[in-house]
């Protein structure tokens, strides 16, 4: 596979009660103008587990994704899908229930249910399954767009920007509704690490406006932080998000795993961070999620532990 556009590790925090101004302002603080080229095709996967409302902190909210859909325009792409798979329900359904097909419908852009073919087969560094079919969308995407919310997750850990991919494109015309009749679930993460390492995602966008703590994806409780962050490097930009929810990356196996794989950066020394201090995003998700602040780097940022 490609490159990504933007290998140097920039991650953008903010916050507003607004969410779709957050995350405005978090992609104005990236080089957009190196991740986006005009006439490029742009593959934009939001998180679409399921018909749950935006409001339960299950999936992105639909007003957020048109202005995301509004500001890639603005790049002149030479092609803008909207592509994803929902794992619990049939897309279509997804689509109708949660206000997604009239924002698709009102900005006129193409979308792709990755849950069917026209396939290419994925080989994967991975013992079982050692390779998946996936829609050959992949392979034309000059950049590939991850938004979702931060969520815990009963298996994951984290639900995150990675994931939200890794799970996504299988498609479950193979894999199932829910996607566990070829393994995927049987060694989670080491299939999410290995579709981490085969598919770039150029720009990771992870919400905190709704976000979930506890039983996650589909059944935690939301979480009105106000918080967005979005990054250049899925690795480093998931590694935010983990902090937020209280993990250092060395928590979740498979970020660690794309971390010793040099997949992306896992130090957040080594990253140029922008907007509102790391250790202040902690405190503010912890407090709205908790009522207490849970804050991992208090005056300095922790360091990552490699064996």
């Amino acid at each position: 596979m490609r490159k990504r556009r933007v290998e140097r590790p920039i991650v953008a925090i903010t916050k507003d009660p607004l969410e779709g101004k957050a995350m405005v302002d978090a992609l104005n603080m990236l080089p957009l103008n190196e991740i986006f080229k005009p006439g490029d095709t742009v593959v934009l996967t939001p998180n679409w587990v399921n018909t749950r409302p935006p409001e339960t902190g299950t999936v992105v909210g639909p007003e957020t994704l048109r202005e995301l859909i509004r500001l890639i325009k603005q790049q002149q792409p030479g092609r803008l899908v909207v592509a994803c798979g929902s794992g619990g329900a049939p897309t279509p359904k997804v689509l109708e229930q949660t206000g997604y097909q009239q924002i698709i419908q009102q900005e006129q852009v193409e979308f792709v249910d990755t849950n069917y073919g026209p396939y290419v087969e994925l080989e994967l560094n991975h013992p079982y399954p050692p390779a998946t079919p996936i829609n050959e969308l992949i392979t034309k995407a000059d950049v590939l767009v991850s938004f979702t919310q931060i969520k815990h997750h009963e298996e994951a850990t984290v639900s995150l920007g990675i994931k939200n991919i890794a799970l996504s494109w299988p498609p479950a015309e193979i894999h199932g509704w829910p996607k566990t009749q070829r393994g995927i679930h049987e060694r989670l993460h080491g299939f999410i690490a290995a579709m981490g390492e085969k598919i770039p995602i150029d720009l990771t966008i992870l919400s905190g406006d709704k976000g979930m703590i506890g039983t996650g994806p589909s059944h935690g409780k939301p979480v009105n932080s106000d918080i967005v962050i979005a990054g250049t490097d899925p690795v480093a930009t998931d590694v935010v998000g983990a902090r937020l929810l209280g993990f250092m990356p060395q928590a979740v196996q498979y970020l660690y795993e794309l971390i010793l794989r040099g997949v992306g950066e896992g130090d957040l020394k080594k990253v140029e961070l922008k907007g509102i201090p790391l250790d202040q995003a902690e405190e503010e998700f912890s407090l709205a999620a908790y009522g207490h602040p849970v804050v991992l780097d208090k005056g300095r940022i922790k360091p990552l532990q490699l064996k």
